[in-house]
């Protein structure tokens, strides 16, 4: 398959337009579940696109990262028969940007002062960021605001992921869980990740799309044993 029939069939194509306005989305899920699996795909759909992508991990370390992309692009070759992927990893080096960030090292001042560095030294001009790893439950809502401005101001698509709590009870499945209503405003799309008990597969459900672009209760499923989001 070549790269443009890929992009061109990405399921993600639904949460992902190729044209309109940047927007700033949410991937929703428990501990443990896949979040980081969703951004490397987002991230890997930028990419894929000639999209430049910083990838902000918090809480984990730059080798573990990089071995989620080539587990995820090693198993979207296998799943395609992509023609050229060789050519293609050699792009998506050239086009992503690590940064990492202790758990407890990561704020809004630090974020912009290292990607202010990056763009006016010319090392990097990202078009898109995924922020994986903040931990909401502690994070104050003034630092996610300020955020979502230098994000806002650098004209970036950007991707964050929030886990909400292991006990909390889901009332409805095209809702916003309770932990995570308190910033879900500042976010234009916002996803839920879950473990659907009747498949017993992951699904990935829209809760809020303010673009109109996807409707709440837009599904897409997930292959269990590679995170991988299926046609």
């Amino acid at each position: 398959m070549r790269k443009e029939d890929f992009i061109a069939k990405n399921p993600l194509r639904i949460l992902i337009p190729e044209s309109g306005p940047k927007r700033m989305g949410l991937v929703m899920a428990r501990a443990g579940l896949g979040k980081t699996a969703i951004l490397v795909q987002i991230a890997l759909d930028g990419l894929l696109r000639g999209k430049r992508v910083l990838h902000v991990s918090i809480g984990q370390s730059l080798e573990k990262t990089r071995a989620w992309y080539y587990d995820i692009f090693k198993d979207m070759v296998a799943a395609t028969t992509m023609e050229d992927a060789a050519g293609i990893q050699e792009d998506i080096h050239r086009n992503r940007l690590i940064m990492t960030f202790n758990e407890d090292g990561f704020s809004k001042a630090k974020f912009e002062e290292r990607l202010h560095d990056l763009v006016s030294q010319n090392i990097f001009r990202p078009d898109c960021v995924v922020v994986d790893g903040i931990d909401f439950a502690t994070m104050e809502r003034a630092e996610l605001e300020g955020l979502r401005q230098v994000i806002e101001a650098q004209g970036l698509q950007a991707w964050f992921s929030g886990r909400y709590h292991r006990d909390e009870t889901e009332t409805s499945e095209v809702e916003i869980p309770l932990s995570c209503r308190g910033y879900a405003d500042l976010f234009d799309l916002a996803i839920l990740l879950r473990m659907d008990p009747e498949q017993k597969n992951l699904v990935l459900t829209v809760v809020k799309d303010e673009s109109g672009a996807t409707r709440p209760g837009n599904i897409l499923h997930l292959d269990p044993a590679t995170l991988m989001i299926n046609p």
